[in-house]
């Protein structure tokens, strides 16, 4: 598997390009079911499903892996100093930003280290890697890929330590993309990238009939992935939020039950007090009209807040005495949140 040197520029392959588009396109579906879960189109947990979770992981993998081909292909033969500087600062910039606009957006759950983070951050490691042996670079990815398996530790939960992805209970993130084990993705990445251009086979079919048929028009999404990756959720919420003010949703109680109910049981065990307090909780939002802000949190106004956690804290007394004649849970709990 040994590599040798690199001699020559690849010139550009479209179907790099297209599955870069494909993956933009699969990263937009999994963005929407976001979308209609905030604005009550959809089921609230929608988006943390099982399938959902792999589906996006497979989008998040996708693009990272070729991201690692990207800059053997690019940089392969020698860095481009001038080009490589101007895509990495368009990148960390774009990072930037997503973390401040989430910051703003969703101060519990903001994108601290997410998918930008993680190619920059990897660009630059990448570097090293550059001109290895292949099976080196392999044998550094299952690394990566294997540690967060055999070693996690509370001293990775400190904050200026999360991005590496070792801490036992790291913090919650709309998009949380850390250095393991993804690096190891974009790592396999650079060594496909380094044995295909090396053995030839990016250059033979950058000149078969197939990948100069592909349309243009869906190579080029691709070609400036990183615009459409910064506008896409913005016009995407816009539409749905125009949809939202047009033809309101409707929730019911009966369309948040399930999702709120596997919530609670997640915590706790017991299905029966799951089953009441849900029913408790969700009929108090009802009648004050919050059903659907209540899709997301962060929607609701501070005196809402309040009023949804004196509601939980009733709530939680009202089925503990009916099911155990005593209030000491929910008390418990009410102390312990008015020491926070």
């Amino acid at each position: 598997m040994d590599s040798g040197p690199i001699a020559e520029r690849v010139p550009r392959v479209n179907a790099i390009d297209v599955a870069r588009t494909i993956a933009l396109i699969a990263m937009a579906i999994y963005h929407f079911s976001w979308d209609l879960a905030i604005f009550g189109y959809a089921a609230i947990d929608l988006p943390q499903r099982p399938g959902m979770i792999v589906f996006a992981r497979m989008i998040a993998g996708s693009f990272i892996f070729l991201a690692g081909i990207s800059l053997v292909l690019a940089h392969g033969e020698g860095i481009r100093w001038p080009s490589y500087r101007k895509r990495l600062l368009q990148i960390i910039v774009a990072a930037v930003l997503v973390t401040i606009a989430t910051l703003i957006a969703f101060p519990e759950t903001f994108i601290f280290f997410g998918i930008l983070h993680l190619i920059a951050l990897a660009s630059l490691l990448g570097l090293a890697f550059l001109h290895l042996n292949a099976l080196l670079t392999v044998s550094v990815a299952v690394f990566f890929l294997a540690l967060p398996h055999f070693f996690r530790s509370e001293f990775f939960s400190a904050g200026p330590l999360l991005w590496l992805g070792l801490a036992e209970t790291p913090r919650v993130s709309n998009d949380y993309v850390p250095l393991f084990p993804w690096f190891g993705v974009f790592l396999f990445g650079m060594a496909f990238g380094r044995i295909g251009r090396d053995r030839g086979w990016f250059r033979r079919f950058s000149e078969t009939t197939f990948d100069r048929s592909l349309p243009n028009w869906l190579a080029v999404p691709g070609r400036h992935s990183l615009i459409v990756y910064l506008i896409h959720q913005p016009v995407l919420l816009a539409l749905v939020w125009l949809a939202a003010t047009l033809v309101p949703p409707g929730i019911s109680i009966a369309d948040v039950r399930a999702p709120c109910e596997r919530s609670c049981l997640a915590q706790s065990e017991d299905a029966a007090f799951c089953t009441r307090y849900c029913g408790c909780i969700l009929s108090a939002m009802d009648e004050e009209d919050l059903l659907y802000r209540g899709a997301s949190l962060d929607s609701l106004t501070d005196e809402q807040l309040q009023m949804v956690d004196q509601q939980r804290n009733q709530c939680m007394r009202e089925v503990d005495t009916e099911l155990y004649g005593s209030p000491s849970g929910a008390d418990d709990t009410q102390e312990e949140d008015s020491t926070r």
